[in-house]
């Protein structure tokens, strides 16, 4: 298993690091795995989407743009995350049901939690570079994720 601290000793030159504004979600403290790449605003329809997709090796990375008015992930989102293989999902937003999430093996890191769904409309975009903690998240690119942080980059250190 890997460390983001010992990857930053080794690899700095090839990583970039996420600001640390994620709070942690989950049993799996760990995760690393291609990224996959949403932009959306309080519509959470591709995230569902792309959880519905086969996940192995992969990361789902929800730019939400920041929002804190509504969750993007809940229990059932997670329970089919899990289900179709995604090694972790970073959500630039909210999830809902904390409690049972956290009892499940799933590693999250999203901004905060709220109680209230979001919309449904299908709004959003799929695969394209998305921006927030400072870094720049690409599709296929790779990510590494501890208690201590998330780094980026363009190849696989693990």
């Amino acid at each position: 298993m890997f460390t983001t601290a010992d990857l930053w000793d080794e690899y700095h030159l090839q990583l970039t690091c996420v600001d640390p504004i994620f709070r942690p979600f989950g049993n799996k403290k760990a995760f690393t795995g291609k990224i996959s790449t949403l932009k959306l605003f309080e519509d959470n329809s591709l995230v569902r989407k792309q959880l519905e997709s086969d996940g192995k090796g992969k990361v789902l990375v929800v730019d939400g743009g920041g929002s804190l008015r509504c969750a993007l992930v809940g229990d059932r989102l997670a329970t089919l995350a899990i289900q179709n293989n995604w090694n972790g999902i970073i959500i630039n937003g909210c999830l809902r049901d904390s409690q049972p999430i956290n009892t499940m093996n799933i590693g999250i890191r999203a901004l905060n939690t709220s109680p209230v769904k979001s919309i449904k409309r299908n709004n959003g975009e799929i695969g394209v570079a998305v921006e927030f903690g400072g870094v720049t998240f690409i599709q296929d690119e790779y990510i590494y994720v501890d208690h201590d942080g998330i780094l980026i980059s363009k190849q696989n250190l693990v």
